[in-house]
């Protein structure tokens, strides 16, 4: 048998250190016992999903170095490679599982689900599905689908019993059906959930192993029992610990940056990212810290993986890139390391046209677009409020503008300034009073070149960390996070 491993990320947002993780060790793993690596795309949410997410995922394990046997842009015997593409092979076997009665139709309305959770939690029980579609006769399925009635397929889960499955990294688990939702499979639009979709896709793409994070191991008895169901042998199943913040608290963006790109636009080395994230619960046998990827790949062993939550510590990180480029960069390497970065005439294209009036020396450009090149930009924070707004007004008008950015499906100025101008008018600010802040967070200065021309060059994932930063230098306490967070709904809804 052939050892075949995945990663299968939803285009959905930036390119995630947490699906990087996962890449490394299915990878490492895969390469270690000459097997292949396959790269599949879950773009089934046809409403978050976006090529351009798709090809910066792409581009980024690319960068890292971790390349695919079989993917959407490189075929493969067993595509299309992207689960869009598959939609009828879903419908097909979710069908299926409907007429062998390991699955079910169920026509209850998100209102009645709804109205159905609202009752289990005043009687203090845990919200779960109470299998309504389960009580309904052939003739009454019947009589719905020939009315057009919308409806969704759902899987059939034991009521009574525990389920048992040994687990690669962590030995048997035993879970009990009574904590496993009746999940559904297929959506009321045709579409399917991620169970449906990457059971019949790991089977027909002949997956050997999936190691995936530990948030997803109380979903095992689901997705195992679909393989039973299916008759189909199941993929060896292991997960892998959650990456932390040094808090320990679970990876996220508001206390570390988590997108790939970040890493590479302040300029990290790839082999040095790669390195580190090796390094997230495993090690090398002798100890060391620093080793390429061909090195893990020639020492790797899975059950070797702690269980403990490995901390990424950015400073950490800086330490290992400066080995990096120290130990293992020429001067002429590294010239062509930068150049390759930022000094290039592609970058400069879209700097010049912002300073070109303002520069009367070639030496201005520093001063004037230096922010375009650096990492994050020093100032005193008390800058961020010596605008006209108050201090409280620009707390949440800075935090709206961070999450309606982090919503933004294409990076463009346009659609920028159109989010800087809702909100301001929201906050009953004029436009230039909105952005004194934001001119501070991005450029450091109280002023600069177009500040949305800026961040259409800086890209989203430069943007939004400067904006984090600048919004924790205001500081914002869980009574005050938690106030934001209502008002931001508020503002939605309207």
């Amino acid at each position: 048998m052939t050892i075949r491993t995945r990663v299968a990320p939803s285009p959905t947002g930036d390119p995630h250190l947490g699906t990087a993780y996962i890449a490394l060790f299915n990878y490492a793993f895969a390469k270690q016992q000459g097997g292949e690596f396959v790269l599949r795309i879950e773009d089934t949410d046809q409403v978050r999903s976006t090529p351009e997410s798709e090809q910066a995922i792409m581009d980024s394990l690319r960068w890292l170095g971790l390349n695919w046997d079989h993917g959407p842009d490189v075929g493969g015997e067993f595509g299309p490679y992207r689960q869009s593409e598959r939609i009828d092979l879903y419908k097909k076997y979710a069908q299926k599982l409907v007429d062998d009665d390991k699955a079910f139709y169920c026509f209850a309305t998100s209102e009645e689900l709804e109205q159905m959770r609202e009752a289990q939690m005043t009687e203090g029980l845990r919200p779960k599905y109470d299998g309504r579609g389960l009580k309904l006769s052939k003739n009454e399925i019947e009589a719905n689908l020939a009315a057009g009635k919308p409806y969704v397929i759902r899987m059939n889960i034991p009521e009574e019993g525990t389920f048992k499955f040994n687990d690669y990294l962590r030995g048997e688990i035993e879970i009990p059906w009574e904590n496993v939702d009746m999940q559904v499979l297929l959506k009321a639009d045709g579409f399917p959930t991620y169970f449906l979709a990457n059971v019949v896709d790991d089977h027909h793409m002949e997956i050997s192993h999936i190691f995936r994070g530990e948030e997803w191991i109380n979903s095992a008895p689901k997705l195992l029992k679909l393989y039973e169901d299916f008759g189909w042998s199941a993929p060896t199943l292991g997960h892998l610990p959650l990456l932390r913040n040094p808090d320990k608290s679970k990876l996220s963006k508001r206390k570390n940056p988590t997108s790939i790109n970040y890493y590479k636009e302040m300029g990290f080395l790839p082999e040095a990212v790669l390195n580190y994230l090796g390094r997230m619960g495993w090690s090398m046998p002798d100890e060391r810290e620093k080793f390429t990827l061909a090195e893990m790949i020639e020492n790797f062993d899975m059950k070797r993986v702690s269980l403990g939550g490995p901390v990424f510590d950015v400073e950490k990180l800086s330490w290992l890139n400066g080995l990096w480029i120290r130990e293992n960069l020429t001067d002429e390497a590294l010239i062509s390391r930068f150049v390759d970065w930022k000094f290039n005439s592609e970058t400069l294209a879209k700097i010049l046209p912002q300073v070109k009036t303002r520069i009367n020396t070639l030496s201005d450009l520093v001063e004037l677009a230096g922010y375009f090149v650096s990492g994050m930009p020093t100032y005193e924070p008390d800058l961020l409020t010596a605008g006209k707004a108050e201090e409280d007004v620009i707390r949440q008008a800075l935090q709206f503008f961070i999450w309606d950015l982090e919503a933004l499906r294409t990076w463009q100025k346009s659609e920028i300034f159109a989010i800087a101008k809702k909100l301001a008018d929201h906050h009953e600010l004029k436009i230039k009073v909105f952005l004194e802040p934001i001119f501070v967070a991005i450029s450091g200065k109280t002023s600069s070149t177009s500040v949305i021309d800026a961040m259409e060059i800086l890209g989203s994932d430069m943007s939004r960390a400067r904006l984090r930063v600048a919004l924790g230098h205001i500081s914002v306490s869980k009574k005050q996070a938690k106030k934001l967070e209502k008002a931001y709904k508020v503002y939605l809804a309207n």
